[in-house]
């Protein structure tokens, strides 16, 4: 059977493989490539962030363990240890029980009052989505670009993974741009990531890969500014060095922005129109590389019942 999926993300491409591996005749089509996309931009460490919904931990369950395997063989996923430090005591998280060595932090830096410290996949996103560009071609799918003012109808089945292109794709305007700014530097021999609360817009994070490391970030609603704030670098550069003081003397190698597809809950089931099935999953946040294939088994699911 044919599937068209619309969207050529981390959501649009795990969904795609996910189908062709299993049988489907698959075409991707999107309007932005892989590398062109949100998910591009992103840090992709594992966790859920900016998104909302009852069966958010269990995707994220689901894929924390998908990435746990794919650790060992590929490359571009690493598990890697790290910190987060918060303004406040807080409870676990509730899906903390996917972690094998969740902690608490005995002393955090001034300023915050409690924290944690675990194990968690980190992955490097030009690289990886390569890689299921690459997984996807040997399944038999098709990569193609395209741009839509509305989900094609040459299928029977249509996975609707356009992530902000939902508010037209779906004519949802519930789903709105969350703006994030990040930059890079040479890599200096970190290897533990770490996030830090500092309100619901300054994020700051600084994630290690193989060659260099990702320094974030904002959190800015409803901005869909994708020109890159010399002012707004500053503040994140002042956030990250002020924990990780090397940060300070790293060579920066580039400046990026990216809108997060934010949603009041993430979308994710199966509509009927006319004479196709619309499987719509979109709306993950900042989540998507974390909820990435406990979304895809379970627009299979759906593909499977349609």
């Amino acid at each position: 059977m044919r599937v068209i999926v619309v969207g050529a993300g981390v959501i649009g491409l795990s969904c795609a493989v996910r189908l062709a591996e299993s049988g489907y005749d698959v075409a991707v089509f999107a309007r932005d490539l892989p590398l062109e996309t949100t998910s591009a931009v992103s840090a992709a460490i594992w966790y859920p962030f900016q998104s909302a919904g009852d069966r958010v931990a269990g995707w994220a369950r689901t894929t924390y363990r998908e990435f746990a395997e794919l650790a060992e063989s590929e490359p571009s996923v690493r598990l890697r240890h790290g910190k987060e430090y918060l303004l406040e005591p807080t409870p676990n998280p509730v899906w903390a029980d996917v972690l094998t060595d969740l902690e608490r932090v005995g002393s955090p830096p001034p300023g915050f009052r409690d924290g944690w410290s675990f194990t968690t996949p980190v992955v490097e996103m030009p690289l990886y989505l390569r890689y299921l560009v690459k997984r996807l071609e040997a399944a038999g799918g098709t990569l193609n670009r395209a741009a839509f003012s509305a989900l094609p109808n040459t299928a029977p089945i249509v996975v609707n993974c356009t992530g902000l292109g939902a508010r037209l794709t779906a004519q949802d305007p519930t789903v709105t741009p969350v703006r994030g700014q990040v930059f890079t530097v040479e890599q200096f021999g970190l290897t533990e990531w770490l996030m830090a609360d500092n309100g619901p817009e300054e994020l700051c994070y600084v994630v290690p890969r193989s060659n260099d490391v990702v320094v974030g970030g904002t959190s800015q609603p409803g901005d869909w500014n994708l020109a890159v704030d010399d002012k707004t670098a500053g503040s994140i550069l002042d956030r990250a060095t002020a924990l990780v003081p090397q940060l300070r003397k790293a060579r920066i190698i580039k400046h990026r922005v990216g809108l997060r597809p934010a949603r009041p809950s993430v979308r994710c089931e199966s509509v009927r129109t006319g004479d196709r099935q619309v499987i719509h999953c979109y709306g993950h946040g900042g989540s998507g590389m974390t909820l990435s294939w406990g979304c895809a088994d379970e627009v299979l699911a759906l593909v499977q019942s349609a």
